[in-house]
């Protein structure tokens, strides 16, 4: 299979300080990366460098084998993402929202793909509703809609299941692990959800201060640092400096 996203020695400098320090890797199609570290080791950071929302201050990105900035808007139109600190226009209702975004990313078949999504999302009750009035999980299944209206072949999840009740979330998960399987897509996942991303992950990339400091499958992980879970590995990454030098 092959790499839909490469990254290649990755860097964000501010002013003097490196937020993002050189990071290697690429996410192959049919595959969920999750990415995991604590508040500022760069995770966010290099997603905004993926979205092209930031530019890098040293090495590369290619998605679908095309440099980002250089293939900016051919780029844009096949890879979406959700995120907690982004949030759809408050005053408009959901369905006129994802008429919206379907506009923005010249979707042929506009009813055919709302109605796609609001089925398998659940959200035949919301589409009337004004969107700043929703909760915090029905707006991110509403986001969700959204980061899927163009059938994107990269996507960038960032929280997707936070604020969901359990059973919508589990819903959610195994939406995406189909949904993924069936369209061959690319996902990066920043989840602080361990079981979440236990489950939808074959690969993690553990990152603090910056940089990637492990890598592997979630269970080789998990025995190779003699703990029970991956959130307790987790936590080691977080609270010891050099806990993986």
């Amino acid at each position: 299979m092959e790499n839909l996203v490469e990254v290649k020695g990755l860097k964000k400098k501010y002013g003097f300080k490196e937020a993002v320090k050189g990071i290697s890797f690429s996410i192959k199609e049919n595959e969920i990366l999750g990415l995991l570290g604590p508040n500022g080791s760069g995770k966010t950071t290099t997603i905004g460098m993926l979205l092209g929302l930031l530019k890098p201050s040293n090495g590369e990105i290619l998605i679908n084998g095309k440099k980002i900035e250089e293939n900016r808007i051919e780029t844009l139109q096949k890879i979406n993402f959700i995120s907690p600190y982004i949030e759809l226009p408050k005053k408009l209702t959901v369905k006129q929202n994802l008429i919206v975004y379907c506009k923005l990313y010249n979707v042929v078949n506009i009813k055919k793909r709302i109605e796609y999504l609001v089925d398998k999302l659940r959200l035949d009750d919301l589409l009337d509703n004004v969107t700043g009035e929703l909760s915090s999980g029905q707006k991110n299944r509403v986001s969700l809609a959204k980061a899927l209206i163009n059938n994107p072949n990269v996507l960038f999840l960032d929280e997707p299941t936070a604020s969901l009740d359990p059973e919508i979330g589990d819903y959610v998960r195994s939406f995406l692990e189909n949904y993924k399987r069936e369209n061959k897509i690319s996902i990066l996942l920043a989840s602080h959800n361990m079981n979440e991303v236990t489950r939808l992950c074959k690969k993690v990339l553990m990152m603090k201060d910056g940089i990637i400091i492990d890598k592997g499958d979630p269970e080789e992980l998990i025995k190779k640092h003699g703990r029970k879970n991956l959130e307790e590995v987790f936590l080691k990454l977080s609270r010891n400096k050099n806990e993986f030098n």
